[in-house]
């Protein structure tokens, strides 16, 4: 009897165990505040004068701006030290590859519209996301939590340029939190 209360001691805490490592390794919520550089402010040098509100969208002075805004902004810094951590990233897709229905391969970015209107956020904020499998009834700026390893990498796609890449992503629809009673 006691070589069976052993063995189901050492089966409960070698299940404890992994369970607790399985707990520790677990994405937590990642806010996207934190993909960003401590200190990096996207609009220095971008200080408006105060005849820029009253120029046209057409006048070349404008296009020079949002041209050296780009180029800025597609450099955007990433921080290196979150490369490979697991993460949980609630955000927007912006379809990239999509065939059947099923969307193979998408952006995650912060806001609605984003990526979708000009100009799409610093590369620091767009997530180039390739599923563990692919995600099945998605569309454009349907909100989801992704799961997996980040990396910072740079990537160039039509719709922006992206900082980070999450492969073998776990994708679900976004669920709210409860509120805090």
């Amino acid at each position: 009897m006691k070589t069976i209360d052993r063995r189901l001691f050492l089966a409960a805490t070698l299940a404890c165990a992994a369970a607790t490592q399985a707990q520790a390794q677990a994405p937590k919520d990642t806010p996207w505040d934190q993909l960003i550089p401590k200190g990096w402010d996207p609009m220095a040098g971008f200080k408006r004068p105060p005849t820029a509100g009253l120029l046209s969208d057409s006048d070349p002075r404008v296009l020079e701006m949002m041209r050296e805004l780009r180029e800025v902004w597609d450099r955007a810094p990433t921080r290196p030290e979150l490369d490979g951590t697991p993460v949980q990233l609630s955000g927007y897709v912006v379809p990239l590859e999509q065939s059947r229905g099923e969307l193979r391969e998408f952006l995650l970015v912060p806001y609605f519209g984003a990526c979708i209107h000009s100009p799409p956020p610093p590369a620091n904020q767009i997530v180039h996301v390739l599923p563990a499998k692919a995600a099945k009834g998605l569309r454009s700026m349907d909100v989801v939590t992704v799961r997996g390893a980040i990396r910072t990498q740079r990537g160039d796609t039509a719709m922006g340029a992206t900082g980070y890449r999450i492969d073998a992503a776990n994708v679900e629809p976004y669920v709210a939190p409860e509120p805090a009673r």
